[in-house]
């Protein structure tokens, strides 16, 4: 009788252990095929930006702003126009985001403020972009009475400001325990276990954060129609109206011209290089400042 129990047991045992064998299998063969799905998918993008956009780089295209069809412009306006309303966004939302999520992490766990604003970060990281355009355009280009790269850049910070938000929070809460526990221990008041022990094991995740705020403003066109509008001529003037690469692209993009539809292509391939180097320059830097 015990031996046949024993025998029993031991062929669950082993049937149960087969099961595991096979979901483990089957879930590592999803995992490398959803990766494969992804791999592809990015590669075919990138593959077609290149094909389509690399015939298009020239000397030209960064010297000259852009013109009509058939009289060789480049996108030089649209290039420093983009750079200059993306930059001016991130310095913007970033500090605000930062500061936003370290309170939402450190100080604010229960109360009602916290949960106030932790509702409307999560709003605005899934608001429409044109809407936070028309927003913009409500309470700044309407009431100023013309378009601006500054209002550009307010609606490209506001874009960026809930992931920010997002990462540093969920990053922040990442950090164990133990080592907020030992700044206070040593003395330390909370302000400096925040700024010198949380804020640095969390970096790495914080800027991962900043680089996804980055991508995501850097080729949003919907808030820029009704904020910077754009402009064929060259201007560093945040105060007019100002060109950039997305709109640029949306313009050309749908054109009957070869000559522009060969510069949108180029203009998709430059924003995608660019959020691309930053990210491979920033990941190589905080590599390097582990080590």
């Amino acid at each position: 009788m015990a031996t046949s129990r024993s025998l029993l047991r031991s062929d669950r045992s082993a049937s149960l252990l087969l099961r595991r064998k096979i979901t483990d299998r089957m879930a590592t063969g999803l995992s490398w095929l959803a990766m494969l799905i992804v791999v592809c998918v990015l590669g075919s993008i990138l593959w077609t930006l290149v094909k389509n956009g690399l015939a298009g780089l020239s000397i030209n295209l960064f010297t000259h702003s852009m013109a009509a069809p058939g009289q060789n412009g480049g996108l030089a306006n649209a290039i420093m126009g983009s750079l200059l309303q993306t930059g001016l966004a991130i310095l913007l939302g970033t500090p605000a985001g930062l500061l936003t999520g370290i309170y939402l992490a450190e100080y604010g766990a229960n109360n009602v403020l916290a949960r106030t604003v932790r509702f409307v970060s999560d709003m605005l990281l899934s608001a429409p972009s044109i809407l936070i355009g028309l927003f913009i355009y409500m309470v700044l280009v309407a009431p100023l009475g013309h378009f601006s790269g500054y209002a550009g850049s307010l609606a490209l910070a506001i874009l960026a400001m809930p992931i920010v938000v997002r990462t540093t929070e969920d990053m922040l809460y990442l950090v164990p325990v133990a080592m907020r526990e030992a700044g206070i221990a040593l003395g330390a008041p909370k302000w400096r276990v925040i700024l010198f022990i949380c804020l640095r094991a969390a970096r790495g995740g914080i800027l991962t954060g900043v680089l996804l705020a980055v991508a995501r403003v850097a080729g949003e066109t919907a808030p820029l129609l009704f904020t910077s509008l754009g402009n064929s001529e060259w201007s560093v003037d945040m105060n007019r109206p100002m060109a950039s690469l997305p709109v640029a692209i949306y313009q050309y993009a749908g054109s009957a011209y070869q000559d522009w539809m060969q510069q949108a292509w180029t203009g998709a391939l430059l924003v995608t290089l660019g959020v691309l180097v930053i990210n491979i320059v920033v990941r190589v830097g905080t590599r390097g400042g582990r080590t």
